[in-house]
């Protein structure tokens, strides 16, 4: 007698390996498309030079004469990388450095070495210091961003070209933790001190309210602090660590209006959301949620493997790339036995199923301006991504749960 193996798409990882009977059980650099097991596309390195520091953001546009541009942003520097992928510093004046990797303090190796007694237990009372990560948006036709080390609001000018680094953005408030730039034409900045703040619209020189303009501010009634934002369709959503927010324009004089839109729902770092056809998905200190007009949680088939082997510590680095191509988006993660991103886990939103696997990369974004979706490595090189089938030293495969005939 002859049995086929027909295994459903995509991998269970949850519980023990006998629950996986029937199913798949591991993978990497693979993908189910259409029913169809295939691997990956590999990658190549964009352009032979590499940027200094970890990149933790990227960010393609094009500009209003068509021009493409790609920004990358690490701890020490901002840069621009043009088509023919030759990379322009335009790191800001005075622009304070911010960390590399995240660190804590208190709890286990925190205080003097012999404090206390052997054995007993130690609060969770330390403060974690995380990773830098640039908040990069357009603005018209240039670039915005702020880290929350440095706290300022920079602007670069891309009619001026590479010749001119990006500049403080004059009047805009400081102490800031993330920037987004609604569908309106605003610039909203994210402060430390919970507050929203914004310019008048299509106007980034004018922040002060008055009866001729439309800036103005909100402050944020959340136990959390704000993380980021993104447009989605109906508004601009602003993320904290505990609560998700929806800002809806109204007009003059009251500009924005904001509702609450879930409690215990934060987001795990400000690079974890991706925004898939106007449906924001995002990854939670302990579980996946999903925007399209409610939040709801997304049932995930390998939570219980992603979250068990996540570096909490480092959960900052966190980020996610959508990739319409295949109707995926994919979280980059440090695991337990590393500081650095080196895996990642991939939901098809198209077909409902989950892959997971190894691929050290710090930041990413999707492909459209440019032919292939890029990402970066922890060595500074920009990579091409789903071209070729070059893999370095790795491979793809996927392996089964147990099997009952």
């Amino acid at each position: 007698m002859i049995a086929e193996l027909a295994f459903p798409p995509g991998v269970y990882r949850n519980g023990t390996i006998l629950q996986s009977r029937g199913r798949y059980y591991d993978s990497n650099l693979v993908r189910w498309y259409e029913g169809d097991l295939r691997p990956m596309g590999g990658w190549q390195q964009r352009g032979s030079s590499a940027v200094t520091g970890v990149p933790r953001a990227m960010l393609n546009w094009s500009t209003n004469t068509l021009v493409r541009w790609s920004a990358i942003g690490t701890q020490s520097k901002l840069y621009v990388m043009d088509r023919s992928a030759t990379l322009f510093d335009i790191t800001p004046s005075g622009f304070t450095v911010g960390n590399a990797d995240a660190s804590t303090y208190g709890g286990f190796g925190g205080g003097l070495f012999g404090k206390g007694y052997f054995g007993t237990p130690r609060t969770d009372s330390g403060t974690v210091v995380e990773a830098t990560r640039w908040h990069l948006a357009t603005f018209g036709e240039d670039l915005v961003g702020c880290t929350p080390d440095d706290g300022k609001l920079y602007l670069w000018d891309a009619s001026v070209g590479t010749g001119t680094a990006a500049a403080a953005v004059s009047g805009a408030p400081t102490n800031l933790r993330g920037v987004v730039v609604t569908e309106e034409d605003f610039i909203f900045c994210l402060g430390k001190d919970r507050i929203v703040t914004w310019c008048d619209q299509q106007d980034a020189t004018t922040w002060t309210p008055d009866a001729t303009n439309q800036a103005g501010s909100y402050p944020i009634a959340t136990d959390g602090k704000l993380m980021c934002g993104q447009r989605v369709r109906g508004g601009t959503m602003i993320f904290t660590d505990t609560e998700v927010y929806l800002a809806t324009y109204l007009g003059a004089p009251l500009v924005y209006g904001f509702e609450r839109l879930a409690s215990e729902c934060g987001i795990i770092s400000s690079g974890a959301m991706a925004n898939a056809n106007n449906t924001m998905i995002w990854m939670g200190l302990g579980g996946f949620w999903i925007y399209d007009g409610f939040v709801r949680p997304l049932a995930c088939d390998v939570g219980d493997y992603v979250f068990s082997d996540l570096n909490h510590t480092q959960q900052s680095k966190i980020f996610a790339v959508h990739n319409p191509a295949y109707g995926e988006v994919s979280w980059f993660y440090p695991s337990g036995s590393g500081t650095e991103i080196d895996r990642y886990c991939r939901w098809n939103y198209r077909e409902n199923h989950w892959a997971i696997g190894s691929l050290a990369r710090t930041a990413g974004t999707e492909q459209g301006v440019f032919a292939f979706p890029m990402m970066a490595g922890s060595d500074g090189k920009i990579y091409e991504h789903e071209t070729g089938f070059n893999y370095d030293d790795d491979e793809p495969y996927a392996e089964s749960g147990p099997m009952e005939m």
